[in-house]
């Protein structure tokens, strides 16, 4: 296997002499950083033990986990190729707005070794004429990735990049690789309010930080080491940058390991319910309508505030489940405990709908048909668009007129009738 220096020999220029960086001196950034000088590019290389712990776990449980269920990852890549290995990657930048005044002045990126440990390599940009080096270089090191990881990478980091290759006139091959954007399952799994990465590294890795540097005061510190060349408060950012990457691991090894352990490894009902949409969204039903069912289980005994709303959301779920596998009977019970349950007007208008369609078209009991349709009328003319009222009207009427006709016929329906053509209607329970 080829060295960092052979890797970056043809990538970047002859390392900088003192005298030709303004104010920042390289031997500073590297007795301040402990990193190291390769072209123009300024590298810090750490590693952690496969038994230095992390929170609950150590980095070698973290590792064994993850290659365990590396298999599942294209179900939270959006069905993507997603492969080892995973290249964690985090940027900090000068600001947090995006577009081509922001610059990444620091681009880490982090992966598990075979033996289980965790190595991190952080690229800082010591002054702005090295911007070009510095990305070459990471598109180098991003490059050899089976997928990237990162944690709202999708809406920033990764756009950031892509404007800064942009006005070097790089290509920017990051694009075309798969991309496991880490937050928008974790807001699923864990948390909707506060969604940080420091949050959930609490939460879910039971790991806490010490002396942190705030994500508010990053640009700052770098602003500073630009006009002094004063590195020194650029180690608290270098360490936070770290952190982000080990954290970020810790949590794609956990919800991976969910994702292949099934409903069982699922702690709490939130977690069973975003793990039925994952696999509904890979199509894998059986397994979807376990994590449904194990979502209504756990929120019935959860003294969560919002235990309620995880029980509405996960009988709807489990419903529209039944219902694509034609287990109908079930659907039915899962749409009547969400009318009598007080949910929400939209999701109880749905369900009254999909009541008088299963006892009209299912059931064939007009009657229950026709009471369900009526609700679903009244409920509609509250709360529906104009199209759903005027649909509700229409089923309504429908069910009347099949009553009409089957009360004419001195109670048999059109498939009791031997000069009609079969195959319209059931006779009524």
């Amino acid at each position: 296997m080829s060295t960092l220096s052979d890797r970056l020999r043809g990538i970047i220029k002859p390392p900088p002499r003192a005298d030709v960086v303004p104010r920042a001196n390289p031997s500073d950034l590297e007795n301040l950083l402990e990193g190291r000088w390769y072209g123009h590019c300024f590298i810090v290389e750490r590693r952690m033990a496969p038994s230095a712990k992390y929170g609950r776990a150590t980095i070698g449980e973290l590792a064994e986990r993850l290659s365990a269920s590396a298999h599942e990852a294209p179900m939270v890549c959006g069905g993507a190729s997603a492969r080892p290995p995973f290249v964690f990657f985090d940027l900090e930048t000068t600001g947090l707005s995006g577009g081509a005044g922001t610059q990444a002045f620091l681009a880490g990126c982090g992966w598990f070794e075979d033996d289980g440990g965790f190595t991190t390599r952080q690229y800082l940009l010591a002054r702005y004429s090295d911007e070009r080096a510095m990305l070459a270089a990471l598109a180098e090191e991003l490059g050899r990735a089976g997928a990237l990881v990162s944690f709202n990478g999708k809406s920033f980091d990764a756009p950031v990049l892509e404007t800064r290759y942009l006005f070097h006139r790089l290509d920017w091959t990051a694009s075309q690789q798969p991309h496991i954007d880490v937050l928008h399952p974790a807001r699923r799994f864990w948390k909707e309010d506060d969604c940080s990465l420091v949050a959930l590294e609490q939460q879910i890795l039971g790991a806490w930080r010490e002396n942190d540097v705030p994500g508010f005061e990053i640009p700052k510190r770098y602003f500073h080491f630009v006009r002094s060349g004063d590195a020194s408060q650029l180690a608290g950012v270098l360490e936070h940058n770290r952190r982000d990457l080990v954290s970020l691991a810790g949590l794609t090894s956990r919800l991976l390991d969910i994702v292949r352990g099934g409903p069982d490894y699922a702690e709490n009902a939130r977690e069973a319910l975003a793990l039925g949409h994952v696999y509904t969204r890979a199509r894998a039903e059986n397994r979807a309508i376990e994590s449904f069912e194990r979502a209504v289980t756990l929120a019935a005994t959860s003294r969560s505030s919002r235990a309620a709303l995880i029980t509405e959301d996960a009988l709807r779920a489990l419903a529209l489940a039944y219902r694509r596998a034609r287990r109908f009977d079930e659907a039915a019970k899962c749409w009547t405990a969400l009318v009598e349950s007080g949910c929400s007007a939209a999701i109880e208008r749905e369900a009254i709908e999909a009541l008088a369609i299963h006892h009209e078209h299912r059931r064939r009991d007009l009657e229950s048909a026709r009471l369900f349709a009526q609700r679903n009328l009244e409920v509609t003319r509250r709360h529906g668009r104009e199209a759903l009222k005027v649909a509700a009207r229409q089923r309504l009427d429908r069910v009347e007129r099949k009553l009409q006709a089957s009360t004419a016929d001195g109670g048999l329906l059109d498939l009791e009738r031997p000069d009609r053509p079969k195959g319209l209607y059931y006779s009524r329970s």
